[in-house]
């Protein structure tokens, strides 16, 4: 192995945490690869031969690389331009609470990327990096040229208005859509039709992808009947899960995703589930197993 082969095997390994950083940063998945490849270009150039700590070496630079862009796009005035995902604190007792944080940290996938948009770029970097990604205020302070308490009150100020827009939306409420989730893997393990029927809406949609379809997906099935009728005694493998920030479940096999379960839930009832296991489209997502509580 030549030493340009052996410099991309050490960043590849890192390339997904990357991604997710970059991704949850700039909230458009162009722009994402785009500070990514940025960052690769960093290292490749650079003598890394005394960092001891690559992955948080290669996050404080794209991390620059996000706030270059970030500044670029506010003196702009542009959004992002790929469309938001489709179908990724208030008192000082809160903001100390981890577990607390961990839950508003997970979150901020898909469903607060809006919120996360109207934070000023330094803001929008401390509290990514921090909340998200465990980035101490210490390490993040060079990054916005701030002094560590200064960072932490970027932070802080942003936590507040990610927390308060989760209260303004019902959808965005992690908690409740864990709960639906688990019910409803619950009663379709037990065969509990009722049950499903309680948690689904109306007009539900059930659709699966051909990968989906070839392992006993159903293509589409409408209504909540139908939809309680397929799901009654299966998904028994399936486990709730965060996906690429959002509440859904996965079915993994030798610890690797075979087919993810993307939910959409609103007012408390299921209104859509989206059956995925192509795998390229699996690769994309940053897949985390819930523990049970």
């Amino acid at each position: 192995m030549n030493e340009y082969e052996f410099l991309a095997d050490r960043f590849e390994t890192n390339r997904t945490h990357l991604r997710g950083v970059a991704y949850r940063m700039l909230g458009a998945t162009s722009e994402a690869e785009d500070a990514v490849q940025e960052a690769w270009l960093h290292f490749s150039r650079a003598d890394t031969s005394e960092v001891k700590n690559l992955r948080g070496w290669l996050t404080t630079v794209v991390a620059r690389v996000c706030l270059d862009m970030l500044r670029s796009r506010e003196s702009r005035r542009e959004e992002p331009l790929d469309d938001y995902a489709p179908d990724q604190h208030g008192s000082e007792a809160n903001e100390s609470d981890p577990e607390h944080e961990t839950v508003l940290a997970d979150s901020v996938g898909l469903a607060l990327l809006v919120v996360l948009d109207t934070l000023n770029p330094a803001e929008r970097l401390a509290f990514v990096l921090h909340d998200i990604f465990g980035v101490s205020f210490g390490e993040i302070a060079p990054i916005v040229g701030r002094t560590p308490e200064a960072t932490r009150q970027l932070a802080s100020r942003a936590r507040r208005r990610v927390r308060g827009a989760a209260t303004d939306d019902s959808n965005t409420d992690l908690t409740r859509q864990r709960e639906v989730v688990t019910a409803f893997l619950a009663a379709s393990r037990s065969g509990n039709f009722d049950a499903l029927l309680a948690l689904l809406d109306p007009e539900v949609i059930v659709r699966a992808d051909p990968a989906a379809v070839t392992m006993g997906g159903p293509g589409e099935v409408r209504g909540a009947a139908a939809v309680a009728n397929f799901f009654s005694g299966r998904a028994r493998a399936a486990q709730p899960a965060l996906i690429s920030g959002a509440i859904g479940a996965v079915w993994m096999q030798h610890r690797q995703p075979q087919v993810v379960f993307s939910f959409t839930i609103k007012h408390g009832k299921i209104v859509g589930i989206e059956l995925i296991a192509d795998q390229t489209r699996l690769n994309q997502f940053d897949v985390v197993v819930l523990k049970n509580k």
